[in-house]
């Protein structure tokens, strides 16, 4: 396809029209400055059109780094030594999402690894118990991530407070699924989105970037979250993490998250697509939001004890992933942070709309 093609399927783009598996294979593969730079263009007006030029913003709480599995990724799979472990109290959760509403987020994300002592035996219902408590100290929407959950604990999560389900498959690839995520079944954690909308949950679905996908296994991807009617999509660069099996692996050009989230806006235009601090750092803000993104996410209180994800220890103590750190560069950005209101306006309806499609 040459430059006319561009322009025409981002002219499609704009006037709504639904993008068939070749033409979001072909946006992927962007490499160009110029026909970049027109995709950018394209997905931030697409964003505005739906969104204004207002962003939300998720307080992080990763409360357990504790985990049963062993993803070939991941810094906090199982049979890592060198990984620092930590459980927060319940008081120490709580004190940390009323310092994060104070600071002016939109919504808390309870995030933990898949820890036994909230998913096994006698002490299953703690999680529960966390999110209940959040729920009754904060007057904020929560999300919830814990990993895989069985069938039936998904109605008491939602009834606990749970507004958003989180369960990233990181790929749509099976057969790539298998090596990332080893012993872990890839229908079960694909069912956990359909049974948090069951619940009366909205759902967060995620892939990674430069983990051995193809550019046509991302668009799968992107089609695949269409399909799943899930309200916020993402993706996030791999970044390769000390004594797992792929810390050899290099990370692929940040370009090609951007790219990738830049599709996503033109794929999935009313949806929420965050900008993580997780990757980058606050260094990688200002792109993510020109390629697309309403949602600034892993935003962290200073000297808390708490990790990231993809980046444990990035930009945390020195206070650049705080809420007030994250107002200030807004500012330059033209960019401004959304009313509460308008948040939960937003999320109120697509529970409404979930309930109505649940009981059809």
């Amino acid at each position: 396809m040459n430059t006319t093609a561009l322009d025409t399927i981002l002219d499609k783009a704009w006037y709504q029209g639904s993008l068939t598996k070749e033409e979001i294979t072909f946006l992927l593969s962007l490499q160009d400055g110029e026909d970049v730079t027109k995709l950018f263009r394209t997905a931030r007006a697409i964003k505005e059109r739906n969104f204004g030029n207002r962003v939300f913003l998720y307080g992080f709480v990763y409360f357990s780094t504790y985990c049963r599995n062993n993803c070939s990724f991941c810094f906090y799979r199982q049979s890592n030594k060198e990984s620092f472990r930590y459980r927060k109290t319940k008081e120490d959760i709580i004190q940390l999402a009323c310092a994060l509403e104070d600071a002016g987020v939109h919504l808390i994300d309870l995030t933990m690894g898949e820890d036994p002592l909230f998913n096994d035996g006698a002490r299953s219902e703690a999680l529960l118990e966390i999110v209940q408590a959040v729920d009754d100290s904060v007057e904020l929407p929560i999300m919830a991530s814990p990993g895989v959950l069985r069938e039936d604990r998904f109605a008491s999560m939602h009834d606990a407070g749970t507004d958003w389900f989180a369960c990233y498959q990181e790929t749509h690839n099976r057969d790539l699924f298998t090596r990332l995520r080893p012993h872990q079944d890839y229908d079960l954690r694909y069912n956990q989105k359909v049974w948090a909308q069951r619940a009366g949950m909205l759902t967060e679905e995620g892939i990674m970037i430069g983990v051995g996908e193809t550019i046509r296994d991302r668009a799968e991807s992107i089609i695949m979250m269409g399909l799943q009617g899930v309200q916020q999509v993402r993706a996030m660069t791999f970044v390769p993490q000390t004594n797992t099996p792929m810390e050899k692996k290099r990370s692929p050009p940040f370009r090609e998250e951007l790219v990738t989230m830049a599709v996503m806006r033109l794929v999935h235009q009313n949806k929420l697509i965050p900008a993580s601090l997780d990757i980058e750092g606050v260094k990688g803000l200002r792109p993510r939001l020109e390629a697309g993104a309403n949602v600034i996410t892993s935003i962290i209180p200073p000297q808390k004890g708490l990790a990231g994800v993809a980046q444990p220890e990035l930009d945390i103590d020195t206070g650049e992933r705080s809420p007030t750190n994250i107002e200030e560069m807004l500012e330059g950005l033209n960019v401004t942070i959304a009313p509460l209101s308008e948040y939960r306006g937003l999320i109120n309806s697509w529970k409404r709309r979930l309930t109505v499609e649940v009981l059809a």
